[in-house]
């Protein structure tokens, strides 16, 4: 932890207080104390021969080593900059001893939600000035992979491709021609001009300055357009505008996500529909316009809340490269978003592939949750999408959302609404699994939707054993007209998922309690089974249309197999065939077990064997 102060003179040294402690942890020794074991001073990293300066007015700095808590000069151990941008710091003797650790610096203040810090890789070291071109001459020298995504007709991209194609929404998709896709979008000759008309000239929008990737004020749809018809050479400078929403305009009128997103969409299907449209307040994330300019670039992101995206371009090309959202790559990014590394590391270098994806005029796109990307723009270039949460992959979303919390991105940067559009859904999820038809869900929307119950579940936990600050942000986002009892919503909804599965419902009390909670004692006079059949009396689960169970005939045969001696006995007749030379007699009854049922997309089938062995020597 860094901290700075005024060092008087040498003979009042023995009045001096210590820096400022930690208020994450508290120090081992002070400045003072650690300069005895050199000079009253001086430091470890201190110049041999260094004479400190003793004017009342110098100011040192002081940095602590986070590891073993030693205090040194910032001039003398630092890597230079500003001392207070510190997260965690460590010396090179820790850093030596334990390489898997690096210095961390705090995260920077964001203006727009894909707005990163000013990235210089290629010059920022040597200290040259910015250049809204030195992507393309810093991605010359990296490996980048051709893309190995479906292309796919418009007429395939449905429901049933995502119910038969396990990798479907699990990568991006390109769609080179639209018909089929069930999209309205404006004509081809449809311009910025076009759009600054229909959505208003004085309606201000956030331009991003690519040479620093920071937000440029004080533009309006009208300025903007002015500057995107300039000829290349006469720009002052290269932006790019990526955030403009456009739903309850003129504009929106003319665009239609395509038939799959409207299918998917948590906003569309979940979100009241009383409570949506001109004068209510919803995640108004559906339809975006995105207008780059030539040589425009955006740097790595993640959309907010692992949020999947549908991106059409109308006019021009872009470029995407892509990183796969794995555990590994996803834990790379959260280290690498907000800090310092920002500033001189290539994200691509710290992941295993980066994927290049080339989309020209009448391409779409679809990117799925968690997809870790950057974008440049060959030509002036303009762009329809939006974003959307579904219920294919709410793990990855919960993951990103998590990464959001720890970089520390603004609330207002974040999916708008998340928890309460995820309560709503809870709320109907469970609904349709109290319905008298039941419902059911494939293997992927059940692990899906049971990660979303423990999300909500999560979110009670709080409002009963979190602190009062916590308490009111979690009961703020929970939808009143649809939710009367949320701890009774969520646990219902958590144990009729784990009842669909065949799982028995767990007992919280069996999991870890946080700030003091007690588990409730279970007596003969009201155990926690009747408590359960009580809160659930008028639950069915969905029954099955037919069950065929067959058995065959027993048979015996002579078989070689190793007696049960020795210590890994168990190991061998669990992993092998029980390999030996000991021939014994055993005897082999086969049980198969076939259920059947209608879906509402079709025909759900279970097929069961067991083999029952019985040996004896």
């Amino acid at each position: 932890m860094a901290r700075s102060r005024r060092r008087p003179a040498r003979n009042d040294a023995e009045n001096q207080k210590s820096p400022e402690e930690s208020p994450l942890s508290t120090p081992a020794t002070t400045p003072a104390e650690t300069a005895e074991q050199h000079t009253e001073d001086n430091c470890p990293a201190c110049p041999e021969g260094y004479v400190p300066a003793t004017s009342p007015f110098s100011k040192e700095q002081w940095v602590r080593c986070d590891i073993c808590m030693t205090w040194y000069h910032w001039r003398c151990a630092g890597s230079g900059g500003d001392v207070d941008t510190v997260d965690k710091w460590y010396c090179t003797t820790c850093l030596q001893a334990k390489p898997h650790l690096s210095v961390t610096f705090k995260a920077p203040a964001r203006k727009s939600i894909r707005k990163r810090t000013q990235r210089d890789y290629a010059n920022l070291n040597a200290g040259l000035e910015l250049d809204p071109q030195r992507w393309l001459r810093f991605l010359e020298q990296k490996t980048v992979q051709a893309d190995p995504f479906k292309r796919l007709a418009g007429t395939d991209v449905g429901l049933e491709w995502l119910e038969e194609d396990p990798s479907a929404m699990t990568e991006p998709v390109v769609i080179e021609q639209p018909d089929g896709l069930g999209m309205t979008m404006p004509p081809t000759d449809f311009t910025v001009d076009d759009v600054a008309e229909l959505v208003g000239e004085d309606t201000p929008v956030e331009v991003i300055d690519v040479a620093s990737q920071s937000t440029s004020p004080g533009w309006t749809l009208g300025k903007w357009n002015s500057y995107f018809n300039l000829e290349p050479e006469a720009r002052e400078k290269i932006c790019n505008v990526i955030s403009l929403e456009i739903s309850g305009t003129k504009l929106a009128d003319k665009i239609l996500p395509p038939r799959l997103v409207r299918d998917l969409d948590w906003v569309e299907n979940h979100w009241p529909s009383t409570r949506k449209g001109k004068g209510h307040v919803y995640p108004k994330v559906q339809l975006y316009c995105l207008m780059g300019v030539a040589n425009a670039w955006t740097d790595w992101h993640v959309d907010f809340a692992g949020s999947s995206v549908y991106y059409h371009i109308l006019s021009g090309s872009k470029v995407f490269y892509f990183i796969r959202p794995t555990s590994e790559n996803l834990a790379a990014y959260e280290r690498w978003s907000g800090t310092e590394l920002q500033n001189h590391s290539w994200l691509g270098d710290m992941v295993d592939d980066v994927y290049k994806v080339e989309l020209k005029q009448g391409n779409t796109m679809i990117i799925p949750a968690g997809w870790i990307h950057a974008v440049y723009t060959p030509v002036d270039t303009l762009v329809f999408g939006g974003n959307f949460l579904h219920s294919y992959d709410v793990g990855k979303q919960l993951r990103v959302r998590k990464i959001e919390i720890a970089t520390q991105v603004p609330k207002k940067f974040r999916f708008p609404m998340f928890s309460k559009l995820c309560w709503y859904v809870g709320d109907k999820v469970l609904r349709d699994l109290k319905s008298p038809s039941g419902v059911s869900f494939s293997d992927r929307v059940h692990e899906s939707m049971s990660k979303l119950a423990d999300f909500l579940v999560s979110e009670v936990r709080i409002l009963e054993s979190g602190n009062e600050a916590a308490k009111k942000e979690v009961k703020d986002q929970i939808p009143a007209d649809r939710v009367k009892d949320a701890a009774a919503t969520a646990r219902e909804l958590r144990w009729r998922l784990r009842l669909a599965a065949g799982n028995a419902s767990e007992d919280e009390s069996s999991k870890a309690k946080t700030n003091g909670s007690k588990r409730k004692r279970t007596t003969s006079m009201s155990p926690a089974l009747e408590e359960s059949s009580e809160m659930f009396r008028n639950f069915r689960p969905k029954g099955w249309d037919k069950v065929v169970e067959t058995s065959t005939e027993a048979e015996t045969k002579a078989e070689k197999g190793r007696r049960p001696e020795g210590e890994d006995w168990t190991e061998l007749w669990t992993t092998t065939d029980g390999g030996g030379e000991d021939v014994g007699e055993v005897r082999v009854q086969r049980h198969s077990s076939i259920k059947v049922r209608r879906t509402a997309t079709g025909i759900e089938r279970h097929r069961i064997e067991r083999v029952v062995e019985q040996w004896k020597w």
